[in-house]
């Protein structure tokens, strides 16, 4: 895995590889705001530095959470039909 500079300024693609994630996976963290970034020109930049808080496991943590809630949300939807 490429070293991750926390000073650095990220494209998605370069996040994407750096991660090893797909090109959907990125959209869909920077739509649920997992992944903190600025627009500029109508493109993403995503600074080192968030990148490494998103390793940590502090946020898989609240991922997991995030995502039991999602999924109860979802099941309980089903059940009622």
């Amino acid at each position: 895995m490429e070293e991750i500079k926390p000073m650095a300024v990220y494209t998605t693609i370069e996040t994407q590889k750096v991660l090893r994630i797909s090109e959907s996976t990125i959209k869909r963290m920077l739509k649920n705001r997992l992944i903190r970034a600025n627009k500029v020109g109508g493109q993403y930049r995503i600074l080192g530095k968030e990148l490494l808080r998103l390793v940590s496991p502090t946020l898989e943590k609240k991922a997991i959470h995030s995502y039991l809630d999602v999924k109860k949300k979802v099941v309980n939807k089903i059940n009622k039909w």
